[in-house]
């Protein structure tokens, strides 16, 4: 699995969303360099971890990750969140978690009103084989709708969507499986390290309402959403995204 390292500092192991790869976080990166050691991950069937033949399996995917990175602080957007939620309530090395737009529970459900309706990711499933490039664009346009910075945003995220080899379509629908039966509700409260939950309020994929509730059940965590920011907040709010994150390392402990 690709990991690219940069930066000097605490470390930093960042998880990028369903259907791109960790360049698609080089704007934050390039903030977060001289204040960290950067861990940007490509998971399984994405960018240059393609052809790993490792599943994108939350377990294996954490283990593989942890084998290759010292103790850190784990971000994860959207999908990426399901992998570093998993670290956090599994492995006594994470120091910090950072859930940027990413929820325990993506689907909608009874006890869980503040998240988009299953069938939204069934539908990207359905229409993978029927239009793979029409679908994965239809995609990043959903991740920066709302923003006030969506048309730049947007942009940015076409022009890194291939930048990389366009994703393996096995490694795309086992991702959105996940994003529509991951359930990590129950780790929270057992959570030992320090969490910070980043929401954009304008967010059309994730509901802010649904990351409070979530801050709210974990030990240690600080809820914060950024008025205009959409889906996406580190690409049109990358300076207060990063604040965010250097605040966060100073309370995180050893």
């Amino acid at each position: 699995m690709h990991i690219e390292t940069l930066g000097s500092g605490p470390d930093l192991v960042l998880i990028h969303g369903w259907a791109l790869h960790g360049g698609v976080f080089a704007p934050l990166a390039q903030r977060l360099a001289p204040r960290f050691r950067l861990h940007l991950v490509d998971l399984p069937g994405h960018g240059f971890s393609r052809g790993t033949g490792l599943a994108l399996d939350p377990a294996s995917v954490v283990s593989a990750i942890a084998a290759r990175v010292p103790p850190a602080i784990w971000l994860g957007w959207s999908l990426g969140g399901v992998f570093a939620l998993r670290a956090a309530a599994t492995l006594p090395t994470v120091r910090g978690l950072a859930m940027v737009a990413a929820t325990p529970r993506f689907v909608r459900g009874p006890d869980w009103p503040h998240a988009v309706e299953p069938a939204v990711f069934e539908r990207f499933g359905e229409e993978l084989g029927r239009d793979f490039a029409g679908t994965l664009d239809r995609f990043v346009a959903l991740d920066t709708l709302g923003s006030e910075h969506g048309r730049a945003e947007l942009k940015a995220l076409r022009a890194l969507l291939h930048e990389r080899g366009e994703p393996d379509p096995d490694a795309l629908r086992a991702g959105l499986a996940l994003l529509d039966g991951s359930d990590q509700r129950r780790a929270l409260p057992g959570l030992r390290a320090p969490s910070l939950w980043l929401a954009g309020r304008r967010d059309r994929l994730v509901d802010p309402k649904g990351m409070a509730a979530a801050a709210a059940r974990a030990p240690r965590s600080r809820f914060v959403e950024l008025a205009g920011a959409g889906h996406a907040p580190f690409l049109g709010h990358v300076k207060a995204v990063a604040a965010e994150l250097a605040a966060f390392a100073d309370t995180a402990g050893p």
